[in-house]
């Protein structure tokens, strides 16, 4: 007692070392067809996913499928032309959300370039392309209508529902379209569009449409929290190297940030419990991005959730909180496919609770 009076406390423990194995069990690939396939999401039920897939005969890009975890059925419901992106099913509704450009004229040739490169042999590295065509648009699946909610030109994607599905948050980048932009503004565009990215939220019929963010930078990826009282989103920086995550109301007022990691920290989805966010970072390397999970207020750090080299992004938990869909390259090679495994709800809260607290960076 003596030395802990000379010398000071006795330093605490550190947090116990976690494995991927405490978290997920059952890990199991969902999908195989295809050069790529990402961003699953489940329906409100736990008996499907929506996602998109590259595997069109002769499309290149991304369109949207279900598949039927009971039946291993997978349906096409975006058009098959053009890019899709983004699919969200509406709670208590037949709809699905999703954006596309497939009433751009010129979808086709854009295909035909993209088909044409590939078969030339030559490569480049993969990078996601915010089409200004891109609008969102609601798919019925009981009687095949397809209606388009926005119209505005610039990216409008990367849509959900609120828990009600009343409402729906979504990313734009039409700032950069509707109006005069300065010669400094007019380079960022050339560079890097998604700097004019901000969320905006709308009625499930596309009426009201409202911007919520004002930020210079990427302001993307949202969903709404479980009781539908927040938004959890990304906002990366002026350079769009580093993002971190963020909550706000759905009115736009009492944004707060809930990490701060010092790295591309992107697509949070907060588990059903609420009490925690799961997300994807590059903190342990430039193109290693890893799962994470912080507590839904940000006072703690991080915890590690995967362990896997190369891409495991995207985290979307199931409507009950014991399953875990997400996007990874594990299997092999740099595109992703689908996984699904069991989650321990229970050992992610002791992970959390044992997680050191949170040091603002100055």
């Amino acid at each position: 007692m003596a030395v802990m009076c000379i010398f000071g406390q006795i330093p605490s423990a550190p947090p116990p070392q976690y494995k991927e194995s405490d978290f997920l069990t059952r890990v199991r690939r969902l999908t195989v067809e295809g050069k790529r396939a990402g961003e699953g999401y489940w329906s409100p039920d736990g008996q499907r996913i929506v996602f998109q897939s590259e595997r069109e005969p002769g499309n290149p890009f991304y369109q949207i499928y279900t598949l039927d975890l009971s039946t291993g059925e997978t349906a096409r419901v975006s058009p098959g032309i053009g890019k899709t992106t983004c699919p969200f099913f509406r709670p208590g509704s037949d709809e699905i959300l999703f954006a596309s450009t497939h009433a751009d004229p010129k979808s086709k040739e854009l295909q035909d370039e993209e088909l044409a490169f590939r078969a030339s042999g030559k490569e480049r590295r993969y990078s996601w392309d915010y089409d200004p065509e891109m609008d969102i648009y609601v798919y019925s699946q009981k009687t095949d209508a397809l209606k388009r909610l926005t119209t505005a030109r610039g990216y409008d994607a990367e849509g959900s529902y609120s828990p009600d599905g009343q409402w729906i948050v979504f990313s734009s980048m039409r700032n950069a379209y509707n109006r005069t932009l300065s010669a400094e503004e007019q380079k960022l565009l050339e560079v890097n569009p998604s700097y004019f990215a901000e969320i905006f939220i709308m009625h499930a019929d596309g009426s009201g449409q409202k911007q919520l963010t004002n930020t210079a930078g990427y302001d993307g990826g949202p969903f709404f929290t479980p009781d539908g009282s927040r938004i959890v989103w990304r906002r990366f920086d002026e350079k769009g190297l580093i993002a971190d995550v963020w909550t706000m109301k759905p009115d736009g007022s009492d944004q707060k940030r809930i990490t701060d990691f010092g790295s591309m920290s992107w697509a949070p989805y907060m588990h059903p419990s609420g009490e925690y966010i799961l997300f994807a970072s590059n903190k342990l390397g430039f193109e290693n991005f890893e799962i994470f999970m912080v507590d839904s207020q940000g006072t703690k750090e991080p915890v590690r959730v995967t362990y896997s080299d190369g891409f495991d992004g995207l985290p979307v938990p199931s409507p009950d909180g014991t399953r875990l869909a997400w996007t990874s390259s594990r299997s092999g090679g740099a595109a992703g496919q689908l996984f699904l495994a069991d989650w321990n709800h229970e050992k992610a809260l002791e992970a959390i609770r044992r997680a050191p607290l949170r040091k603002p960076k100055s």
